[in-house]
């Protein structure tokens, strides 16, 4: 039997952090070490090299995944690797693990085997404390909110239409609908709120989208909160509460820099969930990147249909930024999934399978190549059982569609096994020495129930979108009150491109229901809750955090 995750990670032997951020040319002063092996880069430094040329873009997708996920932060830490292998100055760019998987279902979001960036144990746990202070900074506005409604209400605010939940970093269904201000008039006024996991909340995708304090905080004071008796909107501002939150969010604001196993430099920034928010990490950390790299290879989380598709829509859209590629990651277990293979039964060959679940990579394909306007490439993570023959059909079919594919051992055999996809990687940029603006999937002057439906229909392959008349009445509100030209943001299952996750393969035809609305106007986007979508998730029957424990000596283990 092999080394776990952990076990791999903690054999590791990690170069100082000062000598990573040496070799990106980065001055000693502008690093903040948190111990020996990862620190903060000075905001002061990022925005001198802001106006530095700018290095390749490389966008990581994939198919749609099994619940164990299908290895894109895996790959994109091997690419990584074998680009710096081939002589190249190579950077990653990741988001920062969630507690909620990591103590849940999916486990953490450092990579895998001996693609992974280190210290693996710091990375998925504490960290350097940025959620704990974007935690911090939602639930201060909320304390300040019903502060201000218990000490007279001056804004007018109505207790009924308030809408700013609180935040917590772990998986609990339990909190997902709650009642506060229990036990009597100093308590405040009792009424319904609830929980989102930190990953959804709109700080951390205000976060994420900031271009630097100034920004930070003025996303932060136009976030909504609640409206008044007479609907007019509230928001953080009229509370005073922008400049604390930003105080709050200072330190976390710059990006961690860390390595992989093979050195590697790597920024691990802000971590927002692709099924129920834009999914990408922090802009800062990418766009400081381009400036230090000549390749930098991010991620945008789930599928082409979530992640890839909030990229370009909301990302690249409010920033500027350029990929020169796509690299969508497949692998014959999720194509045997999605050809609808038990998972119990996955590890089974069956070539039919991964021809039946093929519908579902070729999707993606287009919706990459054919709505969004990237070039690709097909990444194939290979896993120990896969079968001869079932690669064969995998590599067929990119033939087939047009497409570059590589088939890549990074797991096994680090950055040497993804050295044949770097060299697609990097002669598929050279065939697009400039790349230009991205199409994006609705115009930003159509509605939002028009940018909704062309979502649904250009990629998911719907036909149509329902909503019930209270939830078409609210974005029409929207649209009146001139958010109409904010993109909208879909929280559905990462499973299927319907709302239906036991719908697999490429459906169409069906019809997408929008649930609920949220406005994000700080991070402006406009959230659409479809399906059964939570943004506080539950914990499985058996949680991974049964199985991680700490020894005598400080030793973690169970972690993957």
């Amino acid at each position: 039997m092999g080394l776990s995750n952990i076990e791999i990670a903690q054999a590791a032997q990690l170069d100082p952090i000062g000598q990573i951020a040496a070799r990106l040319g980065i001055p000693e002063d502008a690093v903040v070490p948190y111990g020996t092996t990862k620190a903060k880069i000075a905001l002061p430094y990022l925005h001198e090299i802001a106006d530095r040329p700018q290095g390749r873009l490389i966008l990581m997708t994939g198919t749609s995944p099994t619940p164990a996920g299908e290895g894109k932060s895996t790959t994109v830490v091997g690419l990584g690797d074998a680009l710096t292998r081939l002589g190249e100055k190579a950077m990653i760019c990741l988001r920062e693990p969630a507690q909620g998987p990591v103590f849940g279902m999916k486990g953490g979001a450092c990579g895998g085997g001996y693609a992974q960036v280190v210290p693996m144990e710091d990375i998925n746990l504490h960290f350097t404390g940025d959620f704990a202070a974007i935690a911090a900074a939602a639930n201060l506005l909320a304390a300040l909110i019903d502060n201000h409604i218990h000490h007279g209400n001056a804004l007018g605010i109505d207790v009924r239409r308030i809408t700013w939940r609180r935040a917590l970093d772990v998986n609990d269904r339990a909190l997902r609908d709650i009642v506060v201000g229990l036990g009597g008039t100093g308590n405040g006024y009792p009424r319904q709120t609830g929980f989102d996991i930190v990953v959804a909340s709109e700080v951390m995708a205000i976060f994420c989208l900031a271009t630097g304090i100034d920004d930070l905080k003025r996303r932060l004071g136009e976030i909504v909160v609640a409206q008044t008796r007479d609907r007019a909107p509230v928001r953080a501002r009229d509370l005073n509460a922008h400049g604390a939150m930003a105080a709050l969010l200072r330190d976390a604001l710059a990006p961690n820099l860390v390595q992989t196993i093979e050195h590697t430099p790597a920024f691990v920034h802000g971590g927002p969930f692709a099924n129920i928010a834009h999914g990408c990490n922090s802009y800062l950390a990418t766009s400081s990147a381009l400036r230090l790299a000549d390749y930098v290879i991010t991620e945008a989380g789930f599928g082409a249909d979530l992640g890839g598709e909030k990229f370009v829509d909301i990302l690249c859209r409010s920033t500027g930024l350029r990929p020169s590629l796509a690299v969508v990651v497949a692998t014959v277990r999720s194509l045997k999934y999605q050809g609808g293979v038990d998972v119990a039964d996955l590890p089974r060959e069956d070539v039919a399978a991964v021809e039946r679940g093929l519908v579902n990579l070729e999707r993606h394909l287009h919706i990459v190549r054919d709505v969004l306007g990237l070039p690709a490439v097909v990444a194939v993570n290979h896993r120990a059982e896969d079968g001869d023959a079932e690669i064969a059909a995998l590599i067929a079919a990119c033939e087939r569609l047009g497409v570059s594919v590589s088939v890549a051992t990074h797991f096994a055999d680090g950055g040497a096994g993804a050295e044949d996809l770097a060299r697609k990687v990097i002669a598929v940029c050279a065939q697009h020495p400039d790349p230009g603006e991205p199409t994006y999937t609705y115009p930003s002057d159509a509605s939002l129930w028009d940018k909704m439906t062309a979502i649904a229909t250009r990629i998911y392959g719907a036909a149509g979108v329902t909503a019930d008349a209270a939830v078409r009445a609210q974005i029409q509100r929207l649209q009146d009150d001139g958010y109409g030209d904010l993109p909208v943001c879909v929280a559905k299952t990462q499973y299927s491109f319907s709302t239906d996750p036991s719908a697999l393969g490429a459906p169409d035809g069906h019809t997408v229901n929008v649930r609920e609305v949220r406005l994000a106007a700080g991070a402006r986007f406009v959230v659409m809750i479809c399906g059964s979508m939570m943004t506080m998730p539950g914990l499985p029957a058996r949680p991974a955090a049964a199985s991680i424990d700490v020894d005598d000596d400080g030793r973690i283990t169970g972690l993957f």
